[in-house]
């Protein structure tokens, strides 16, 4: 395997920020955890693999070249001052437009502004 140039790796790099979010797609390998596994990023090495450490404790790389991963679009919700963190922006939405059609008066009003925050793209939502 030839090894990417160092702009290949600086454009990982950019696109996989060390904090960031992602879901295994493919991994040819028997250790591999199960395809749709998330995970976090905790660095990309100088040979364009992303490095990970998977939810369920695995900590294989993702290798450039030969496996894949998405990067999830992570959103944090504050609600009644609880701050929940969703790896889907759909989800989050999802959510909060079922918690509007089932509530009223200040409560649906909370419900809504979270919900009009998540349409927006804003990276924390709050019900203030």
């Amino acid at each position: 395997m030839r090894f990417p140039n160092r702009e290949i790796v600086d454009k990982v790099r950019k696109a996989y920020p060390i904090g960031c979010r992602v879901e295994l797609v493919k991994m040819d390998d028997e250790q591999a955890p199960a395809i749709g596994t998330k995970g976090t990023v905790i660095g990309v090495d100088d040979t364009a693999s992303i490095l990970v450490k998977w939810d369920n404790g695995s900590g294989l790389n993702v290798v450039y070249g030969e496996d894949r991963c998405r990067k999830l679009d992570v959103v944090k919700t504050v609600c009644y001052g609880n701050e929940d963190i969703w790896d889907s922006r759909k989800e989050a939405a999802d959510f909060f437009l079922r918690a509007i059609a089932g509530s009223e008066g200040s409560e649906c009003e909370r419900y809504t502004k979270i919900y009009t925050e998540l349409i927006l793209g804003k990276e924390v939502c709050t019900d203030e």
